[in-house]
């Protein structure tokens, strides 16, 4: 878990550089009006954050194989309007959110890893994977946040 402690710590010092060197424009243009701003894909983030902590979190109490639900990411960016934030306060609140996760991370032993989950699809895991799928999930988007350009 340690190289995936290390990608996530490198990813929210990536994230935290570009937005603090991004224009406003630059961020919040959205590319078209069903499509999320650069703005709104952080949010996404805040959101995935706040879903994946609280699983991370409760899989080490709740009976297992631990059932992951859902969420509807586009209501979640809307209901947030995350488009018409302050984005300092969303880059902080994202950056709180995945430094609690680091921490989570952190308190896992080879036992917990291995605590069941089962996926939407009805496939078991373990947190093990839960953990590198977000992780992979926050690069996709940083990534794509740091390469469009509107």
């Amino acid at each position: 878990m340690e190289n995936i402690q290390n990608r996530l710590e490198n990813a929210i010092a990536s994230g935290q550089d570009y937005f603090n060197h991004a224009t406003n424009a630059a961020i919040s243009k959205k590319p078209h009006s069903d499509k999320w701003s650069k703005k709104e894909i952080l949010g996404h983030l805040i959101d995935s954050g706040i879903h994946n902590l609280q699983r991370f979190t409760e899989i080490q109490f709740e009976s297992q194989p631990y059932k992951i639900r859902k969420y509807n990411q586009d209501e979640l960016v809307k209901a947030n309007d995350y488009q018409n934030s302050k984005t300092n306060e969303i880059v902080d609140f994202w950056t709180a959110i995945n430094n609690r996760i680091i921490y989570i991370i952190q308190q896992q032993t080879e036992k917990t890893l291995d605590y069941k989950i089962e996926l939407d699809n009805g496939k078991i895991s373990d947190l093990r994977f839960l953990i590198t799928d977000y992780v992979d999930h926050l690069e996709y988007h940083l990534n794509q946040i740091k390469s469009i350009e509107y």
